[in-house]
């Protein structure tokens, strides 16, 4: 079995230095082969953090400056264990975050889309594809608590879980 960790929205510095304790906690507790991060980092300060736990890719959001598109591009596919995996913030489009990421990817053969910008975790089947938030693990908005999400992948069937918290603090 492969567990990826997936976040989204961190927004640092502006919530924060250090990941949040019960992220990174839960992260090294699940074993992550990998993290992937759906936009919206504002620095990179972010990025140093996490590949410090286990590989790391990204995609842009609309908050990011211009070396964050550079590095990671704003919409992309990646492939573990023969699962596709879409990519994308979800900013762009004329509907919420959800649906902006479900036609991002339109015609595309894949089994996950993931995506961030609205800071709402969410988990849902639409027809053959998983499309996932895993919300926010800094700034939960009007949440009740801060979230990321584990995909795991067995004999290439992804599920994703979503795990919440209630304090940011870090170490």
């Amino acid at each position: 079995m492969t567990t990826i960790g997936l976040v989204s929205d961190t927004h640092f510095p502006r919530f924060g230095l250090a990941l949040p304790r019960a992220l990174e906690d839960g992260l090294r507790a699940a074993k992550v082969s990998r993290i992937l991060h759906m936009g919206d980092f504002t620095d990179p300060l972010a990025i140093g953090l996490f590949e410090a736990i286990a590989p790391f890719d990204a995609v842009a959001g609309n908050n990011d400056p211009a070396e964050i598109w550079s590095r990671f591009g704003r919409q992309k596919t990646v492939t573990v264990d023969g699962v596709r995996i879409g990519l994308v913030h979800g900013d762009a489009g004329r509907r919420n975050a959800h649906e902006n990421a479900i036609n991002a990817f339109a015609g595309e053969p894949l089994d996950v889309i993931l995506y961030g910008h609205s800071h709402q975790p969410r988990v849902e089947q639409r027809g053959a594809v998983l499309v996932a938030n895993p919300g926010s693990p800094t700034d939960r908005r009007m949440m009740p608590a801060f979230s990321y999400g584990l995909l795991t992948i067995r004999d290439g069937v992804p599920a994703i879980a979503l795990h919440t918290y209630a304090s940011r603090d870090p170490r």
